[in-house]
Parts: structure tokens; sequence; C-alpha cells
């Protein structure tokens, strides 16, 4: 079975509160009557319940499973005011103001999920990842022992031989421009337990650097070593190496002649890119000269999975986001 395939029947089984805060966004309606149909997932819709229910019958789409929840008109806003003011409060967030913030369905969302009420959310096919991210971080936050947001990609090739059954993971492509040494472990260990999860796969972690072992002497080089034995001590049952240069990560042959011994040289099938940069650049550069296909962002790092999606993604990009982000969930 096909990785998207194996997402989408763990979603199915899951049946996760998921909710699009983007409700009135045509290809959000679209991703609805898929998700609703094949049964993924619990739909929320966020928005004004007439304007919705007008574009789903003008487009001719099906919404009918969905539930719709106005966020200027919910009987849960004092319940949620209360609770940004408590969380808040250090900030001197008054209830008024935690009211009219509400009003936004991309703090609305997050409120839910901190409620008990949602067990995820996607947004962000017409919203920026600022706006999407800032209220799920104020309200949501991060894991514990963990400080740091960041994204990962599944890249799926057609050969099989590479990475695992034709699967790399690479991070972080999405969030952290310059990772310190710390948030760099950080990201290394939420990305294999994120492998895991959603992939069923055994991490052999590659910390991707331009030395191997010491061939070269560099503070950014210092930076790949000092994170690798963080993410060491951090997850002492994962197998994690570094610094490595890509091809002693992925090639068994230069992996034997650099890293003799190394579980994870020349077999890496989860790439951690040193900066944001770097990753950014790679996986586009595998996704257009490689033609492989690029699950994500998948954000990874929230006490709650909240997802952004490209401003110019697909329905299938929408659908398949929703069913990772119920793993996630689950």
């Amino acid at each position: 079975m096909e990785l998207l395939d194996q997402i989408r029947e763990k979603a199915r089984n899951l049946q996760k509160r998921i909710v699009l805060a983007e409700g009135t966004e045509l290809r959000t309606l679209r991703a609805t009557e898929i998700l609703i149909r094949e049964k993924l997932a619990k739909i929320i819709l966020l928005g004004d319940p007439l304007i919705i229910k007008e574009i789903a019958s003008r487009e001719g789409i099906t919404i009918s499973g969905a539930e719709i929840i106005d966020p200027k008109t919910s009987p849960q806003r004092e319940h949620y005011a209360q609770l940004m003011v408590e969380i808040r409060k250090s900030k001197g967030l008054t209830t008024q103001e935690a009211l009219e913030s509400l009003n936004n369905p991309l703090v609305f969302g997050p409120l839910m999920i901190k409620a008990g009420d949602a067990d995820g959310e996607i947004a962000g096919a017409i919203n920026s990842t600022g706006d999407v991210l800032r209220p799920a971080l104020q309200y949501v936050k991060t894991l514990p022992g963990v400080s740091v947001v960041s994204g990962v990609f599944f890249m799926l090739f057609k050969d099989k031989t590479i990475g695992e059954n034709g699967i790399l993971v690479f991070s972080d492509c999405a969030v952290m421009p310059d990772p310190d040494e710390r948030q760099l472990a950080e990201i290394a260990v939420t990305t294999a337990k994120t492998a895991r999860s959603i992939a069923n796969i055994e991490p052999r972690v590659a910390m991707l650097s331009f030395s191997t072992k010491g061939s070269a002497q560099h503070p950014l080089v210092s930076k790949v070593e000092n994170a690798t034995k963080i993410a060491q001590e951090m997850a002492p049952d994962l197998m994690i190496d570094g610094e490595l240069q890509l091809d002693a990560a992925l090639s068994e042959e230069v992996g034997r002649l650099k890293c003799p011994g190394s579980k994870v040289a020349g077999k890496a099938n989860v790439l951690v890119f040193p900066g944001l940069e770097a990753a950014n650049i790679g996986y586009k550069l595998v996704q257009r000269l490689a033609g492989a296909e690029a699950i994500g962002p998948i954000l990874q790092g929230m006490a709650a999975p909240i997802n952004d999606l490209s401003r110019g993604c697909s329905v299938s990009d929408i659908v398949n986001m929703v069913a990772i982000t119920a793993i996630q969930a689950g």
C-alpha cells in the first residue's frame, strides 16, 4: 500500500475532529465533500453558515455531515474568552479583547482545540503562515520539552531504492531560518517521531552538513556536531548520526568509506538540514529535478496538530493534510 493510501486508512480509523478555519474558501469546501464521502475525519467548518451553504449550493458541493460553527455567534464564546484571558493574563488581555479576537476563525480554531472541542486544525489556503501560527502558538503552545515548531516534507520517489521504500523525510523546510544547536536537536527528534507516526518508518536520522565527521572545520560544522550530541542525549533510543554530507548519508558505498560502523550513514531515511535556507532549496530541487512528490509542510512540535497550507494548495493537498493532521492527533 502506498504512503498516501496508508495515511488515509489510518485517518479513517481514527475519526478525529478537524477544524477547517477557512470555511467559506472554495477549495476547502470541495475538500470537505471528499473528506465526508471517504469518512477521513469529522469536519468542522468555521464561518457564517448562510454564506458557506450558499457557496456549496451554488457550486454543487455536498457538505451535509460537516458541522458548521460561526465564531461570531457560537455559545462557546464566553468560555473560550475566559480561557484566553487565563492563558494571556501576563499580557493583560481583557475579556472584551478576547471576545473581539474570537471573531477571527484563526483564533477560534485553536481555542476549540484548547477547550477539547476539536483535535486539530487546518488553515492557510487564503491566510499567511504567520497569521495561522500566531494564535496557535499563543494558545495551544508547543509540546513539553520542545521549544520550536518545525516543518517536515515527505518526499515520495518512484525509485523504491531511495530512502525507506522510496520515502525520504526532510526537515526543517518551513519555519526556523537559523536554528541554534538545541533547536536543531529538537527538530531532529521531533522529525524522527513524525516519520514513525505518519509513515511507520523506523527513523535513521542524518544531521546534514558540508562536512563528514570532522572533514572540515567551521562554526557551522560545530553547530551540527553539537546538535547531534544533544539529540542523541535527548533520545538515546533513536538512530541519529552526524555531521554527515549528503552522499555519506544516502550512498552505502560512501557511507562505509567515510563512516564505517555507522547505523545511519548510507542508510538514512530522515534528513535534517542545518537551516531553513538549505532545506527549502533542497526539497524543491528534489521535487523539480528528481520528480519526487512533496507532501507537506507538516508542522510538528505543537501540543496539538495545527497545519498550515500553501496558498497555492490543491483540493487533494487539503484532503491529504486533514488526514495527516488526524494521525498527528491520534
